[in-house]
């Protein structure tokens, strides 16, 4: 079994691949600069460069794979939903090129929306372009990860971070580790056929107000969220040098699912994973904040 995976070095992909190989495969992964790969783990897989916006290059990187773990690459031109959309032709190329007979694609909860939820919308694009495929294709329906914290490290030290969701209001946060171990299942299981979709959603829904008590008391830090109104976050955004197009998917992605939004899949066992935000900010915050 030939197993491809993307952004290897992301959030997810760096948890998946050694998963990988200690399942005792050699998987194949894509990336645009080898030397960021980990020197313990370049011996043991077998690397294609490739730009994931480039087709011709992601056709080529593919090709004698059977399983393909495929992550919309970060985007970051002035327009990210023209960026997702260039990746979605890259990926259904490479799929029916290759005859690839099983993708599980890294989405999040949102993306059953369709449009109205910011850059999660690209998300939705890329599930449709995989279902109108003939691969077999699970699309995991991922929770807000714990690891968008690390992009408010100098907001949590200085003890506030501003968002745009009501205080009060739940959702499922994970762990992006945990996010790789339902990937590896996935991918390594042969057994499944058709489209799936998977939630997950970590171990329980946390509202911001719960979340920040969970840090708090995991890293010492005394930390408050305060909400703020859309427009104040666009220009904070806008004035460190996002463009609006940007901006907008950026705050997009809470204000989406702000109003009377529930998950399509609901928390089950199935969707639910072990990693608590105490045990993550504890293992992984902590030592950060202590810099």
């Amino acid at each position: 079994m030939q197993i491809a995976v993307t952004t290897p070095t992301g959030n997810v992909g760096h948890h998946l691949v050694p998963m990988l190989l200690r399942a005792g495969t050699r998987p194949r992964v894509l990336v645009r600069d080898p030397d960021r790969l980990p020197p313990g783990i370049r011996p043991h897989v077998e690397v294609a460069v490739a730009d994931q916006f480039d087709t011709a290059q992601v056709v080529a990187a593919t090709r004698g794979v059977d399983a393909l773990y495929w992550v919309d690459p970060p985007v970051a031109g002035e327009d990210p939903l023209a960026d997702h959309a260039r990746a979605t032709a890259a990926v259904v190329a490479a799929v029916e090129a290759n005859a690839i007979g099983r993708v599980v694609f890294q989405s999040s909860v949102g993306a059953e929306l369709r449009h109205g939820a910011g850059e999660i919308d690209g998300l939705a694009g890329t599930e449709l372009g995989l279902d109108a495929t003939a691969a077999a294709v699970t699309h995991l329906r991922c929770g807000f990860f714990f690891s968008n914290l690390l992009l408010e490290l100098d907001a949590i030290r200085a003890g506030r971070v501003q968002v745009v969701l009501p205080l009060d209001h739940p959702m499922a946060w994970v762990a992006p580790r945990d996010i790789a171990e339902v990937a590896a299942t996935r991918l390594l299981n042969p057994d499944w056929s058709g489209r799936v979709v998977q939630a997950v959603h970590g171990p329980e829904d946390l509202t911001w107000s719960g979340a920040a008590a969970v840090v708090s008391a995991a890293t010492g830090v005394r930390l408050t969220v305060e909400r703020v109104a859309d427009e104040e976050l666009r220009e904070a955004m806008r004035s460190a040098g996002m463009s609006e197009a940007f901006a907008d998917a950026v705050l997009g992605m809470s204000t989406g699912l702000r109003e009377g939004f529930r998950p399509e899949q609901p928390r089950t066992a199935q969707t639910t994973t072990p990693t608590t935000l105490g045990a993550w900010s504890y293992e992984t915050l902590r030592p950060l904040l202590a810099r």
